[in-house]
């Protein structure tokens, strides 16, 4: 059984799939995502897998009548993106700039490919790193789903960004990379990119990275922009892993404009939420962040930022990265 319900007191859709009960946790000593797998076969640097337990499907059947409740069909595409061969590298920081470059064309890519198809609303590219998190497969990989409608987190964050540029005529994310440039919130910037921690961090260390230039979809990313997206991600990683001298669990999202409509005051944006709060200690989603949905913030983001930045900088004495660690 899979299928959409509809939560009328949030405008949420639910994804339902019983098949996801039956996915493997961490499967001893096989890992399906190695060359030579009966998935994977052999010979790639970057391979995009459907998902064997996916949520949506384009096949999926029409679900029975819900009567007062919205049901509607779970069409859409869920995706595993395994970035390396190399079973035992643990981040985005451990693969090389040209890996890196592989990994972010593959999300052009595939943005590319599913832009096209009118049964997808909105693409979520994204990632989930570490035991904490309840990563079952440990082989570098991240994730996308194809959605058939436009989940509710960004169409806030739509709505909000043409509630400012109807207002006040400009991007509401131009104007945050434009604050936070000049603010000690600021990690590290390259010729296309920059990393920083946002005003209003909901974790710990939270980062986000923002591209220079105002565009809403990967697919509009050059070569150059690949180039330094791809290193301002490894820099993003190398730093978090830097700040505690130990890998650091965390989700990554990658926010593109919906597929169907115009957004020219949207902007492209890529979110890093990290789960530590220290070395040992997690930051949970507790009774205000699950009941409200709204964060407290234990300490002080500017002081937490200072940290990332000194981090930063051990990072870049480990790596060779394109840009420069904020000071």
């Amino acid at each position: 059984m899979r299928e959409l319900r509809y939560n009328p007191l949030t405008g949420q859709w639910i994804m339902v799939s019983a098949v996801r009960k039956e996915r493997p946790w961490r499967p001893g000593n096989f890992c399906p995502f190695c060359p030579g797998s009966e998935e994977t076969g052999s010979g790639w640097e970057v391979l995009l897998l459907p998902n064997r337990f996916p949520m949506l499907d384009f096949k999926a059947e029409k679900p029975q009548n819900g009567g007062f409740y919205r049901k509607a069909r779970a069409i859409g595409q869920c995706s595993v993106m395994v970035e390396t061969p190399e079973h035992n590298l643990r981040d985005l920081d451990d693969l090389s700039h040209e890996q890196m470059v592989g990994v972010v064309e593959l999300w052009k890519n595939v943005t590319m490919e599913l832009k096209n198809n009118p049964r997808v609303a909105y693409l979520a590219i994204f990632r989930n790193k570490g035991e904490e998190i309840g990563v079952s497969l440990t082989h570098p990989h991240g994730q996308l789903y194809a959605l058939p409608f436009i989940p509710l987190k960004a169409r806030l964050k739509i709505e909000n960004s043409r509630k400012h540029y109807k207002r006040f005529g400009e991007c509401l994310f131009c104007r945050i990379l434009e604050e936070e440039m000049k603010e000690e919130r600021a990690i590290y910037e390259n010729g296309s990119f920059l990393l920083f921690m946002p005003f209003f961090a909901n974790w710990p260390f939270e980062v986000h990275i923002y591209p220079r230039r105002h565009i809403q979809w990967l697919t509009q990313l050059d070569r150059g922009e690949i180039e330094d997206l791809a290193d301002v991600l490894r820099v993003a990683t190398a730093t978090l892993n830097a700040l505690f001298e130990r890998q650091m669990p965390y989700v990554m999202n990658v926010y593109q404009a919906p597929f169907k409509g115009t957004y020219e005051f949207y902007h492209l944006h890529i979110e890093f939420y990290p789960v530590l709060r220290d070395r040992d200690k997690l930051k949970y989603a507790a009774g205000i962040e699950l009941g409200t949905w709204d964060f407290t913030y234990d300490g002080v983001p500017e002081e937490n930022a200072r940290k990332l930045r000194e981090a930063c900088k051990k990072a870049a004495e480990r790596g060779n990265f394109r840009g420069t660690c904020c000071s």
